[in-house]
């Protein structure tokens, strides 16, 4: 089993993000696509539709983590200023690709493809398209960056392109147990002593409750799958000597 730790950085783009007329659901999208593949989410970041934020946060990010994903940007409008930013950040030419073109003419006619749908087709040298089957307008890969649509429904459907590009780590496994009837200050020493028995293992405990019920999921993550089995017998134990 691989023991190395791949590392990913995911960068949302949009000042309608900040401003909070767009709510993102593409975070969680891709933290679910990279799990299986064993790569880990280690930051996140909502930046503004600015050169030079844009820029600078794409080569800081290319430079800590394996693999780097934006989205946003990419569309046919002037603002959308993401590919000439990932040409800036690594020094690169960007210009109107040949291949590109050929993408978006399945989907519009010679006659369509006006100068601001043009703009879709500009790619940073040296990149290689990310095929997207919804709206034909690909994303891109520059060096460890995959630079991917904002539009959710879109943003799907380009991972479907990515798999084979990336070299995991070694697989995170999950389990959660739900208690009913405690709250998290209940469990918390138990959960403490648990997690401290058990290395390699990272507990969580995420509360909820309504007007009838309240309890508490409780989460392990780690590459063991031994390990983790006993930590789920163990907080089995602790719900039951905590509920009468």
């Amino acid at each position: 089993m691989m023991d190395k730790t791949v590392t990913a950085g995911v960068i949302l783009i949009g000042d309608e993000l900040l401003s909070g007329r767009t709510q993102d659901t593409n975070l969680g999208t891709i933290a679910k696509f990279l799990e299986p593949l064993g790569v880990s989410i280690r930051e996140a970041r909502i930046i503004s539709d600015k050169v030079e934020i844009i820029r600078d946060t794409v080569k800081a990010f290319s430079d800590r983590f394996d693999y780097v994903f934006t989205t946003g940007g990419i569309g046919p409008t002037h603002d959308d200023i993401t590919a000439d930013c990932i040409a800036a950040a690594f020094d690169l030419g960007i210009s109107e690709r040949d291949d590109a073109i050929e993408a978006l003419r399945e989907r519009y006619s010679l006659e369509e493809l006006n100068e601001a749908r043009r703009r879709m087709a500009r790619i940073p040298d040296g990149a290689s398209l990310i095929k997207n089957p919804v709206s034909q307008a690909p994303g891109f890969q520059t060096k460890n960056v995959f630079t991917l649509a904002g539009v959710p429904q879109i943003m799907r459907g380009m991972l479907e392109d990515i798999p084979h590009r990336i070299k995991g780590g070694a697989k995170i496994y999950s389990i959660n147990v739900t208690a009913e009837g405690i709250g998290e200050g209940d469990a918390a020493e138990g959960l403490s002593d648990i997690e401290k028995d058990h290395p390699g293992a990272s507990l969580g405990s995420y509360p909820f409750f309504n007007d009838e019920l309240r309890g508490v999921n409780f989460v392990a993550r780690g590459r063991d799958k031994d390990v983790l089995a006993k930590v789920e017998s163990k907080l089995h134990d602790l719900i039951s000597a905590l509920t009468p």
